[in-house]
């Protein structure tokens, strides 16, 4: 009996995955049941403890310590405790052996198998509660198990199924059966069934895990990932930063040829994702969570969080993104409410500006102002809109061109080189730059038509057995083509041409043909 218990026990604890203690709490708790079934112990509280060693089974009633008796199965007397245990007290818990029942009828016995069955599968439940509740915040791998009506994907992730609803999935995923991918723990729960586990596809933090498990440098924390913005399914933006001196955090990132990254984007259905060097400096941050698009310059508003960046005419649209996507989650990484605008619409702004304030104008012609924040490095400014007052000249002396300065990547303005000094010419009016325009058609016109007749005089001299002039050929190599033209290409008619030819040899050599004739027809004959 002791040894085959102990096996039964051994063998439930494996085939279900649990701690041999919990089967035997299990089994104790499914014992209680049946024994509150017998005659004798009904109407009373008792426990049960199961030796593991020797499997023997002692039932004890449980008592309380009370000054008067009410109920004589649950209660007993401060005297009669104490006769028990000495030192008993009031309200204290007694424990008294009891006798165990002869025998458990049919009843007792199913209650206990049924209440084996449910601590087990309690015990089974809470099990993968625990074991799921310190994975929340990370990645796991699922199958995809079946597609529910309102859109839901059930993931098969293991022990329990996890749940991926509609709201959660990203706009390039394209799902089938079966089919495995990992996906984000998001929440789990407890339920009547098991835990409830919730998974997204969409999270940005899926983006930094993945990240995590790829590359090694933000493993080990040598690159830290400063922010995260993303859309999923369509573009993300992440911000590093190397915590070592001489690595480079953006090259760590894409790897080697670009592998390191595109096994992140081959996970993410071809997401695009730009990864971007983050900067202390916030006008430097913005500039780079704009890139690919150049920025001239960014002037930062930091009571409204604002930030005002100036792009070449032809990066505004890049800098913008397609239904403003790049500027978005350019906003999103940085933090900062960005506001883009061309140098176009910067002069138009600061000549209408200088329209309507002409107090202004002397101003600027005094001094240029000043620009309020330091241009990112990755832009190189190719000029100010600030005016640059011009050099003083006797008046005799032709004005001088002064260049704008220039903005390095050390974000300090070194001026050029001043070119050579020009005579000064004034701009030509609409009507002399047309007649200048209609005066250079003119001559082009009769150098084309002098062209025309020089060819056409050429072409009358020329004699039938003249040889043409080869132009497009760069050596002095001949071809037959060059001589007699290019041969006409045989159409269909070929096979028949070369019948002709056949025929037109046999009649210059049909005498011959005739004469051998006869002489096969009569050394045949002799040979007969």
């Amino acid at each position: 009996m002791k040894s085959d218990f102990l096996l039964a026990v051994t063998q439930l604890a494996n085939e279900r995955h649990l701690p041999r203690e919990m089967v035997l709490q299990a089994v104790e708790a499914a014992l209680v049941s049946a024994y509150k079934k017998d005659s004798l112990i009904a109407g009373q509280d008792i426990t049960v403890r199961l030796d593991p060693a020797t499997a023997e089974i002692n039932v004890y009633v449980l008592k309380q310590v009370v000054a008067e008796v009410a109920d004589p199965k649950r209660e007993l007397t401060l005297e009669e405790a104490r006769r028990l245990k000495p030192a008993a007290q009031l309200a204290d818990t007694i424990e008294i052996e009891a006798q165990l029942p002869s025998s458990a009828g049919r009843i007792a016995a199913q209650t206990a198998k049924q209440v084996v069955l449910q601590r087990l599968r309690e015990a089974e439940r809470e099990q993968v509660y625990a074991e799921f509740a310190d994975k929340e915040g990370d990645i796991l791998t699922g199958q995809v198990q079946r597609f529910e009506s309102n859109h839901q994907v059930i993931l098969d992730v293991g022990k329990v199924e996890a749940v991926l609803p509609a709201s959660e999935q990203a706009s390039s995923d394209h799902l089938r059966l079966h089919q495995r991918l990992r996906v984000y723990v998001m929440e789990v729960q407890r339920a009547p069934k098991g835990p409830l586990i919730t998974v997204s596809r969409s999270h940005k933090n899926l983006l930094k895990r993945l990240m995590e498990l790829e590359i090694p440098e933000i493993y080990n924390g040598v690159v830290e990932i400063k922010a995260i913005a993303r859309e999923a399914g369509s573009r993300s933006k992440v911000a590093v930063v190397a915590r070592q001196e001489g690595v480079d955090a953006v090259g760590s990132c894409v790897g080697m040829r670009g592998n390191r990254i595109q096994n992140i984007v081959k996970e993410l259905q071809d997401e695009r994702i730009d990864v971007i060097q983050w900067h202390k400096d916030p006008p430097i941050f913005i500039a780079n969570a704009l890139s690919p698009a150049q920025v001239l310059r960014v002037e930062l508003n930091e009571t409204n969080q604002e930030a005002l960046v100036v792009v070449p005419d032809r990066h505004l649209s890049l800098a913008i993104g397609r239904e403003g996507q790049n500027a978005r989650l350019a906003a999103k990484l940085t933090g900062w409410k960005i506001d883009i605008k061309s140098t176009a619409e910067m002069e138009a702004e600061r000549l209408r500006r200088l329209a309507e304030e002409p107090e202004l104008v002397e101003e600027a012609q005094v001094a240029p102002k000043p620009i309020a924040q330091v241009v990112a490095p990755v832009a190189v400014l190719a000029s100010l809109e600030a005016p640059v007052a011009a050099p003083t000249v006797p008046a005799a002396a032709p004005v001088a061109k002064v260049a704008p300065p220039v903005v390095r990547e050390e974000a300090v303005a070194i001026p050029k080189a001043s070119p050579a000094i020009q005579p000064f010419k004034p701009p030509l009016s609409p009507e002399e730059a047309l007649a200048l325009l209609t005066v250079e058609e003119e001559l082009a016109n009769k150098e084309q038509v002098e062209e025309e007749e020089e060819e056409a005089e050429v072409v009358e001299g020329e004699e039938i057995w003249d040889i043409p002039r080869i132009t497009k050929a760069p050596s002095g190599i001949r071809f037959a083509e060059d001589i007699l033209g290019p041969r006409e290409p045989r159409g269909r008619g070929g096979r028949n041409d070369r019948r002709d030819d056949r025929a037109r040899k046999g009649r210059k050599t049909g005498a011959g043909r005739a004469e051998g004739t006869p002489g096969r027809v009569a050394g045949t004959e002799q040979q007969e």
